[in-house]
This record gives C-alpha cells, sequence and structure tokens, in this order.
C-alpha cells in the first residue's frame, strides 16, 4: 500500500521564475519517485515566515485537520525546515512531517548503487541531520519505515553528536581517496592527451539515454527524476578517429541542496575537469528555459559555467510542431537539436563535438624511425591516419593527431 502523502506548498509571496504550480508538479513526481502518492496539495503562506512552524498557527491546524479527514502518513513541505520547526509541526499536525531536502536525499539513498554514491549520499544525510539532533531529536530517532527513512540505518540516527561528527570525518576522509584516485586516473587521460567530454543537465532530461546512443553503454535508463546517480564514463571513438570519454553523472534540479553538491564534489569534479560539456536540455518541457537557468547556476557553483558547452536540445521526438525546436535553437547559443531516443541528428552531435574539439588536434607529415613503433602504435590508438608506408628504416605517417603527440613526433624533440 502506497504511503499518503499530504504536500505543503510554501508560498512566502516573492516573484519567483518557478511558479507555485511548477514547484507542486515537481514534488509530486519527487514523492512518486519514492512510491508514494500525493493524496492533497495545500498552498501554505508565510509572509512572513514565523521561526516556531515557518508557516502560521491557523494554517497548521488546517492541515491537521485535513490530514486526519485525507488518513496521510506524512506531510512534507517544499522549503526546508529547521529541526525546532520540524519538531513543532508534528506536534501541531499529529503525523511525520519532512521537508524537500529530506525528500531527495531519500531519494538518492534509493537510488545509489555503488559504494561511492551510498558514501556521499550518507555524507548528505548526516550533515543535514547533525545540526537537528538538539531541536528534533525525537523524530530523528523514531523507530518505522517510510519517506526520510532511507538511507543510515536507526542505530546511526540515535547516536549522539560527537559519533555523528566523528562518522562524517571517515565518510570524507573514505572520499578523499576516491577523489585522489579519480585524479590519478584524470592525470593518466591528460597523459594520453584524450578529452573528457561531461553531460550535465536537469534530472530526466535524457543524459543517459544520449550516453547510450553515443557509446552503446547499455546504461539503464527510465523515465522519472535521478534515476541515474552514480557517475558513469566510457570511452568512444569519434568518427575521425579521436579518441574520447564521455561522463555522465547526477542530475541537477532547482535549489539542489548544497549539502548534496558538497558531498558529491569527488563526482562532480569531473565536470570541473571536462574539455568540453554537453548540456542535455529537454526541449519539450514548456520550462525548459527555467531548466537551463537551474542547470546553469549548479555550474556556476562549481566553476564550470565558462567551459567550452553545446546545447543538447533532446527530445525532439516529442514535439509536433518542428517550428518551436526551430525557435530553441535560436534562443540558445551553439545547439543541435535530437532526439537521443529515436537517435535522430546523433551525427550532426558528433559533427559539432569534432568541430568543438578541432582545435586541440593538427595534421602531421613524418617518418618514423622503425625502432619506435611505440610512436605508431600511439598515433594508431590516439589520432586519424591518413596514410601510411613502411620504408627499409623508417615508417612515413600522415596523420590527425593532437598537438602534444606531434610534439612528441617533431624531429626537433629527437624522435625521428
Amino acid at each position: 500500500m502506497k504511503e499518503k502523502v499530504l504536500l505543503a506548498v510554501v508560498d512566502f509571496k516573492v516573484k519567483s521564475t518557478w511558479p507555485l504550480e511548477d514547484v507542486a508538479h515537481e514534488m509530486t513526481e519527487l514523492v512518486e519517485a519514492c512510491q508514494a502518492e500525493v493524496v492533497e496539495t495545500m498552498i501554505c503562506p508565510a509572509h512572513p515566515p514565523t521561526a516556531a512552524t515557518l508557516i502560521n498557527s491557523g494554517k497548521v491546524v488546517e492541515i491537521a485537520e485535513r490530514a486526519r479527514e485525507l488518513g496521510a502518513d506524512t506531510v512534507i513541505f517544499t522549503e526546508e525546515l529547521k529541526g525546532v520547526q520540524q519538531r513543532n509541526l508534528e506536534e501541531g499536525i499529529g503525523i511525520r512531517v519532512i521537508d524537500r531536502t529530506q525528500l531527495i536525499l531519500d531519494i538518492f539513498a534509493r537510488r545509489a548503487t555503488s559504494q561511492e554514491g551510498k558514501l556521499q549520499v550518507e555524507l548528505a544525510q548526516l550533515e543535514y541531520r547533525l545540526p537537528r539532533l538538539v531541536g528534533n531529536y525525537d523524530a530523528l530517532s523514531r523507530q518505522g519505515g517510510g519517506i526520510g527513512t532511507s538511507g543510515p540505518g536507526e542505530t546511526k540516527l540515535e547516536v549522539d553528536r560527537r559519533r555523528i561528527s566523528t562518522r562524517i570525518d571517515k565518510l570524507k576522509k573514505d572520499l578523499e581517496d576516491v577523489t585522489r584516485s579519480r585524479m590519478t586516473k584524470r592525470k593518466q587521460r591528460e597523459i594520453q592527451h584524450i578529452p573528457l567530454i561531461s553531460l550535465v543537465g536537469y534530472t530526466n532530461a535524457g543524459k543517459s539515454t544520449l550516453l547510450n546512443t553515443l557509446t552503446d553503454a547499455h546504461q539503464v535508463t527510465k523515465d522519472g527524476l535521478f534515476t541515474t546517480l552514480d557517475s558513469l564514463a566510457r570511452q568512444h571513438m569519434m568518427p575521425d578517429n579521436q579518441k574520447v570519454v564521455f561522463s555522465d553523472t547526477v542530475g541537477f534540479m532547482h535549489d539542489l541542496p548544497h549539502k548534496l553538491i558538497e558531498a558529491f564534489k569527488a563526482t562532480l569534479e569531473e565536470i570541473q575537469s571536462a574539455d568540453l560539456l554537453l548540456h542535455v536540455l529537454d526541449v519539450s518541457d514548456v520550462n525548459h528555459k527555467n531548466l537551463k537557468a537551474s542547470v546553469d547556476a549548479v555550474l556556476e557553483e562549481l566553476g564550470a559555467l565558462k567551459k567550452p558547452t553545446i546545447v543538447v536540445l533532446n527530445k525532439i521526438d516529442k514535439i509536433e510542431d518542428r517550428k518551436m525546436v526551430e525557435i530553441a535553437l535560436k534562443k540558445y547559443e551553439n545547439t543541435v537539436a535530437v532526439s537521443a531516443k529515436e537517435g535522430e541528428s546523433i551525427g550532426l552531435l558528433l559533427q559539432k563535438i569534432e568541430q568543438e574539439l578541432g582545435v586541440r588536434v593538427v595534421a602531421v607529415d613524418v617518418k618514423i624511425p622503425m625502432n619506435r613503433m611505440d610512436l605508431v602504435n600511439m598515433v594508431h590508438k590516439q589520432g586519424r591516419i591518413e596514410s601510411i608506408k613502411y620504408g627499409a628504416k623508417s615508417i612515413h605517417v600522415k596523420a590527425t593527431v593532437s598537438h602534444r603527440l606531434a610534439g612528441m613526433l617533431s624531429p626537433e624533440k629527437g624522435d625521428v
């Protein structure tokens, strides 16, 4: 039987690019991602917000009455609650109360499959809960299931502040080891001069589907928010024979909790070190302008907003009026419209990627000594060979290679 949720949409009465109905719709999708159902949505004015319960006491009573009538199990607020607010709301409403951050953390806990992903989620959850131990200790130590209880087990929720802090320190150390491992792999890739192309985008924009289409990665995909959490990287040979690495990671969301960004820093560093970003945007969503702005905000926080970027307008197969696609293509810079699901215009995307990476390669016409077959192998692996002729003492190679490899082949380097 599905958990019944009453959704409390907090209205601060301030102008926002995200209308309350859009906030409510996205929250409903988040609830459904936890296999629960929203039985009612209530708009809750908070102008001004109150220190005790965020919303006024009359609205708390109204929510309590409606929750009893509907048999709701949980009330979820669209805004983050302080520990004391959560405790007071639960006392006033009479059932469990959580906020948007807890809901997202719960989804992450359910979706994390790799050891790294689980470490990152646990860190985010404990850092969220630590300052709430004093204001809401009873709620944190409560037994039972439901949304907001996935992740660290009951014993972790019942330990005191010192033990949680110790666990947080341990998780951070473990993630530092992950970061060092990633740095080692990144340095190896940089030595080989293999470009890294990171796929970024709003959750459910189709990044994993695009990665599958580009590289035959066979990543499991499904429609829904945050269906892909663990990062995935795949090597791929472009049509011009340039080897690249495509990297996919967790999707973004508007007002993505800062603790999640901090906890997933080891994974998100792949974006910071990328040579090119593919910003995958669901152009079939009427709200795509706000979706892009939300992703740009996270990229800015990561210091990656000014990286070379191709805006990939995805899901054009869902748009009947292709004039809308043409309008969107003019709206954003450096764009290409595709359907990752149907494979439409993927060739155009690959051409655009090659153009963006083209400044990184150069044509060479060299003779390589017979005793330097290692260099010939490097040209085969990393470049595009136009012609190759084997002579008595040397190998004549015409190819397109990276600037670094071209330097290694240069006579001035003493290699030929």
